[in-house]
């Protein structure tokens, strides 16, 4: 992973957590980019291609887990949701 040199060291402390994570798990995703690439390309031809694609398992668990906690809030919130329609 390239990076640019850091600019303002007073942000460091809370940056380098980060930093290192990410060069931690730089090389080691799960996702294959060649792969990644011949769908996109493929997507330029397809005629319905979707709006949304999620590409990768970890993409998948992301968004499926945020998916899960705002059906869980919109159905506790339900009722209060539909409380401001006009009667």
């Amino acid at each position: 992973m390239v990076r640019t040199e850091r600019s303002i060291t007073d942000y460091d402390p809370v940056f380098d957590p980060v930093r290192q994570a990410r060069q931690a798990k730089d090389g080691r995703q799960a996702g294959d980019p060649d792969k990644a690439a011949h769908v996109l390309l493929d997507l330029v031809e397809h005629p319905d291609p979707p709006v949304h694609l999620l590409l990768g398992s970890d993409a998948l668990s992301v968004v499926r887990r945020k998916l899960s906690t705002m059906q869980t809030a919109i159905g506790a919130w339900e009722e209060v949701s539909k409380s401001t329609d006009f009667s």
